[in-house]
């Protein structure tokens, strides 16, 4: 699925109940990571959950990033930043608004203040590796 499906698919959707468990569908979906990557050098602060992060550069100069979480709708979260970033130049990371996203999606509002939070310091992070890598 690419951003584009992504947005069409959630047009589907009245009310929050719908898109939520969309999302909580989207974390039962995304493929693990390793037990081996589950440490806590992985661990991305500020989330509720527990959220691992490991990332690699391509061959073709793109930013191969792997994501989990203990918690399926942070897992449908990570499924929706995975869908708009993994991937893709640095560059283009860092230009891609990602919080426009959520907010078109209306998924931002309807997340708790410590969800919020956690997807922020996520978000943070991706963006941290791919200004390391520019």
């Amino acid at each position: 699925m690419d951003v584009a499906e992504l947005r069409e698919t959630f047009t589907f959707f009245d009310d929050w109940e719908d898109k939520y468990r969309f999302v909580i569908d989207l974390g039962k979906e995304l493929e693990d990571i390793p037990e081996a990557d589950k440490q806590e050098k992985n661990l991305i602060r500020g989330c509720q959950s527990q959220v691992w992060l490991t990332h690699h550069l391509t061959d073709k100069g793109t930013i191969n990033f792997k994501l989990d979480s203990d918690a399926f709708i942070v897992r449908g979260l990570i499924s929706i930043v995975l869908t708009a970033l993994n991937n893709k130049q640095p560059e283009d990371i860092l230009a891609f608004d990602i919080y426009a996203l959520f907010e078109e999606l209306e998924l931002l509002q309807h997340l708790s203040q410590t969800r919020g939070n956690g997807l922020r310091a996520m978000i943070a992070r991706i963006r941290e590796i791919a200004e390391d890598l520019t």
